[in-house]
């Protein structure tokens, strides 16, 4: 079944302003929220999907990348932000700004973090950001990259949640081991309750009696882990891509950041870029112009044989169908164009002097354009409309 659009989800327009975009996840989910509908899984699934739509846009650069290739551009397959796997655990770690104790506490009479505040996992890790170097063949094809990125990353010794062993462990004394305190208030409005989290024990119900000796507590080390990046074909200069769960550890078993990859284009040798287009400059000389001739350009796949036919003006713009990138989760593909540039000679021998000055007097060598042809600036006009 395709996935419902982010924008009708939530109920705004594709230009809705972050508060807007932020007022409208939380009437969806105060409509679907689990304590108002208790045992109702259709209602939990709008829930998750009303949160799916707002991880994406309530971040910029998610929300630039759905906007530009839909729920293709946000994939979990290291093309895009989401991962796909939002669980209802994930939802309320990641969204304590959304699902503030104090308003949602008071309105549904308990807290948001479901089993109390043992489902709290943790501090969430920070993104990271890398850069990478591609080369034109790999833009062209795509290609998965293997990186050595420096992060924090899970403690095996105590598998995150930084206490020695699973005996290391003690109720919160500050909330009884809930994670959550509960206040009533006395308001002219009658008795008014109020959950907020622990400042203890930070809404984990727990404390460490025995930190983890090697972590010394916090749940992650500072280490080098080689991540795997899959490239899509057709990215471009200054492209972020966004792999979710890939950036540092969070603290204590907190779920991890993203890795945020920046691209990088590596210059040709002999190429260059135009949008989808390649584009490569064929210097000829005088009389390959005038007999015409075969010759080899480079192309993103190799060599390619062309064949100039006699005559041939300098500004000619030969067109290679297909032979560009393709455009990032589209069928389209670009064209290599090869722009022709009839080399004159800066030096010449007393000789051939003499017999181009004996040849400029022959009247085929007399200037004379095809009045029915196009001229260099109307050709660049019609490459680009």
């Amino acid at each position: 079944m395709s996935k419902r659009d982010y924008y009708e989800i939530l109920g705004v327009s594709r230009n809705a302003t972050a508060d807007e975009i932020k007022k409208a996840y939380r009437k969806v989910a105060m409509q679907y929220h689990p304590d108002r509908n208790p045992g109702d899984k259709n209602a939990e699934e709008k829930f998750k999907e009303a949160a799916e739509a707002y991880e994406v846009l309530s971040d910029s650069e998610k929300r630039a990348q759905y906007d530009r290739y839909g729920h293709a551009g946000v994939s979990g397959n290291g093309r895009g932000a989401y991962s796909g796997h939002m669980n209802m655990e994930d939802i309320f770690a990641n969204f304590g700004d959304i699902f503030n104790d104090d308003f949602f506490g008071s309105f549904f009479g308990g807290s948001t973090r479901r089993g109390g505040g043992r489902g709290f996992r943790g501090v969430r890790g920070s993104n990271l950001r890398i850069k990478l170097k591609l080369n034109f063949e790999e833009i062209a094809k795509g290609v998965t990259k293997n990186i050595k990125v420096k992060k924090y990353v899970v403690c095996q010794s105590c598998g995150g949640n930084g206490a020695k062993d699973r005996n290391s462990f003690q109720a919160c004394a500050t909330c009884n081991g809930t994670g959550q305190i509960r206040k009533v208030q006395n308001t002219f409005l009658g008795q008014m309750q109020t959950v907020t989290t622990c400042p203890a024990c930070g809404g984990e119900g727990t404390q460490i009696t025995s930190r983890c000796p090697v972590c010394k507590g916090e749940g992650r080390l500072y280490a080098e882990e080689t991540v795997s990046i899959e490239i899509p074909a057709g990215v471009q200069e200054g492209m972020q891509l966004n792999i979710s769960g890939k950036g540092n550890a969070g603290e204590r078993g907190g779920p991890p950041g993203d890795l945020i990859v920046l691209i990088e284009e590596e210059p040709h040798k002999d190429l260059h870029r135009e949008g989808l287009n390649v584009a490569y400059d064929l210097y000829l000389s005088f009389p390959d112009a005038v007999f015409g001739t075969q010759v080899e350009v480079p192309t993103i796949d190799g060599r390619a044989k062309i064949k100039i036919p006699p005559g041939t003006q300098s500004g000619k713009i030969f067109r290679l169908k297909g032979k560009g990138f393709p455009a990032v989760n589209s069928y389209q593909r670009g064209d290599q164009l090869i722009y022709v540039n009839v080399w004159t000679p800066q030096q010449l021998t007393p000789e051939e002097k003499a017999m181009l000055e004996k040849l400029s007097k022959s009247p085929n060598f007399k200037p004379q354009p095809d009045k029915t042809g196009k001229s260099f600036f109307d050709r660049i006009k019609e490459m680009f409309s």
